[in-house]
């Protein structure tokens, strides 16, 4: 089974989104020995902005660069990610990640009846951590909601939201969360053994 594990916090060490997909991915691995998995470090290793040279394929290095990231998606069954929200969104590191996997032809098509997914039978673990809390359906909300969407329109509808809210509280408060968040670390079906 193949897992691709992509973190994209700036916090290093003290990452809280870091820290719960290491703990989703110990739980994947646990449960299915056979597990292989692919680790995407997008602070470590950014992807630059997209642009006009990623879109035209102009520069040969950055077209592999883009298409290996490509493949890793389009192998993986499942995706874990880590996904703190800064500024009430994803971070720029993630988006840029997400603009190399939304690739017409490959991973959606546009049929007469509007977009198609062609990434679909994905299952996606989202860690999400936020300094304050919102409520789902909060005009706040943009980074579950964003996520939701574009997977959704990848063709990926099973995807579930480990989070852990309101971490700039208090230390109480955020060990409170983290601990609440780790205990709702999700196994999908499919890997159990």
């Amino acid at each position: 089974m193949k897992v691709l594990h992509v973190d994209s916090s700036i916090q290093g060490s003290a990452s809280a989104t870091r820290e719960l997909t290491h703990g989703i991915v110990a739980r994947l691995t646990a449960a299915r020995a056979d597990t292989q998995v692919i680790y995407r470090d997008l602070a470590a290793e950014e992807l630059p902005h997209f642009s006009h040279v990623a879109i035209t394929r102009a520069d040969e290095l950055e077209a592999a660069r883009n298409q290996a990231v490509l493949e890793e998606f389009l192998d993986a069954y499942v995706l874990v990610i880590g996904a703190p929200l800064y500024n009430f969104s994803v971070p720029s590191q993630l988006k840029a990640w997400i603009d190399r996997i939304v690739v017409a032809g490959r991973t959606f098509r546009y049929t007469e009846r509007g977009p198609e997914g062609l990434a679909g039978g994905k299952q996606v673990i989202v860690a999400v951590a936020r300094g304050g809390a919102y409520e789902s359906c909060s005009p706040a909300e943009f980074g579950e909601s964003y996520l939701k969407f574009i997977l959704g329109f990848l063709g990926i509808r099973d995807v579930t939201f480990v989070r852990a809210e309101g971490l700039a509280f208090s230390a109480q408060h955020r060990e409170s969360a983290l601990s609440a968040a780790r205990a709702a670390i999700p196994v999908p079906a499919a890997l159990a053994a």
